[in-house]
């Protein structure tokens, strides 16, 4: 990777690079309007930053496209950097040989994430914001896109900055105490300085804790798909998915181990999981699938336990009990088969019929009104960055050391080290301190044009 070479103008497809109504590609460099200006029938080199001019791309006299160019001056880019970007047809062949032409020219090609990497190092976003850009281009859901969005306009940044700054301010009065050390003074408040570490530490385990909804939503809420055999729970996660995920077989104990496919549901991303009916079995093989089925409900935020509405129901809720205690998630209990028997005698149930797509919707809004996920968006800072969370972690441990050495009278010089080492780790996420192999790491997985 070329990522300390800054001096270079580089240039890459920003769209999907495949054939499309409309292509951009971006160039980004000192030389970026200079050498836009090479190939555009229109003069650029004294434009005002933020136009758009209406030209053609032209090779040795040859007209290859008409286009639209629009221009970014230094330190009002994206990048920071003075940038073009060349709006034309996608057709792949003038796709590329545009590219090929502003190489010639003086560009090189970007790597991936380039464009994002030297908005970080020109200051125009943090660490923190680069990181919420790769999870906005993932999004796949409403609540996704919403998290993203707020981390990209600061959410977690502007949190961690006031934080870390008056942890520094401290830090600078602890740190000039020990070049008084022989006059035994005290220039850092004890008193201030607990009340700022209580709340430094609130904050972190706010955050901390959000981390287990974040990934959730990130990686799908897990429901699982409870019951007795031939009760209906293939059939429902077909149903659910809207294809023919799951065998649907009359034969009791078809389902022998856990199958799960995601869907999205007014905006929050549920990853359902069938599992093997609970029953008394001499199968070796069916009995290792119910105990996948218990693994499984541990694992889960929420729990469909299905009731075949034509059989004993007392029977089959107390397999639920059973349930219940294996997992904290939250259970809905589902009486399926209600085109067998309209009877409904659990008044909190969801009652349907799988086979015949009724009641369907009301499950789904059954789920949606019961996950705490879909609060989540009115929140101001949720951790979704695993890496995040590890740092986040580690500084709460410093914190936590820090305030047992206060209560213990611990010198100053030994405060000071575990101090650093919350600052270290704040500034890592933001990306205040950092090294070039963390960097590499986070960009590498942006695509080219970004």
């Amino acid at each position: 990777m070329k990522y300390s070479k800054t001096d270079d103008t580089i240039c890459a497809i920003a769209t999907g690079g495949e054939t499309s109504a409309i292509a951009i590609i971006r160039i980004s460099g000192k030389n970026a309007i200079k050498i836009t200006n090479k190939i555009f029938s229109k003069n650029l080199l004294n434009v005002k930053s933020h136009t758009i001019h209406f030209g053609d791309i032209k090779i040795k006299n040859e007209i290859i496209d008409e286009v639209l160019v629009s221009v970014f001056k230094e330190k009002k880019s994206y990048t920071g950097e003075e940038t073009t970007e060349i709006s034309c047809h996608g057709s792949n062949y003038i796709q590329h040989k545009i590219l090929q032409e502003l190489i010639k020219k003086g560009c090189r090609t970007a790597d991936p994430g380039e464009f994002t990497i030297r908005a970080f190092k020109n200051g125009k976003i943090d660490l923190s914001q680069a990181e919420s850009i790769a999870d906005l281009i993932a999004s796949k859901s409403k609540t996704e896109q919403q998290i993203a969005i707020k981390q990209l306009k600061g959410g977690i940044s502007n949190k961690l900055q006031d934080l870390r700054k008056r942890l520094i301010d401290f830090a600078s009065l602890i740190e000039l105490e020990l070049d008084f050390a022989e006059e035994d003074v005290e220039f850092a408040d004890r008193k201030e300085f607990r009340d700022l570490l209580k709340e430094i530490k609130h904050e972190l385990t706010t955050l901390t804790a959000s981390f287990a909804l974040g990934n959730a939503i990130k990686n799908g809420i897990p429901v699982t798909i409870i019951g007795p055999p031939n009760v209906g729970k293939s059939t429902l996660l077909n149903v659910l998915l809207e294809e023919e995920k799951a065998i649907v077989s009359e034969i009791a104990g078809t389902t022998r181990d856990a199958i799960e496919d995601k869907i999205i549901i007014n905006g929050l991303t549920f990853r359902f999981i069938d599992t093997a009916g609970i029953r008394d079995t001499d199968d070796k093989i069916e009995n290792i699938g119910i105990r996948k089925t218990f693994e499984k409900a541990k694992e889960s935020d929420i729990i469909l336990y299905l009731i075949d509405n034509s059989k004993d129901i007392k029977i089959q809720i107390k397999e639920l009990e059973k349930v219940k205690e294996e997992s904290n998630a939250t259970c809905i209990t589902v009486i399926n088969k209600i085109d067998l028997n309209n009877k409904k005698r659990i008044p909190e149930a969801i009652y349907l019929s799988a086979k015949e797509n009724i009641g369907i919707n009301t499950l789904k809004q059954k789920l949606t009104d019961l996950s705490q996920y879909n609060e989540l968006s009115n929140k101001e800072t949720i951790i979704t960055n695993i890496r995040h969370y590890e740092e986040l972690t580690l500084t709460k441990h410093e914190i936590n050391i820090i305030i047992e050495g206060l209560k213990n009278n611990v010198s100053g010089d030994f405060l000071a080290v575990n101090i650093r080492q919350a600052l270290l780790h704040l500034g890592n996420i933001t990306g205040e301190i950092t090294n070039d192999t963390l960097l590499k790491n986070i960009f590498s997985k942006f695509c080219i044009g970004k």
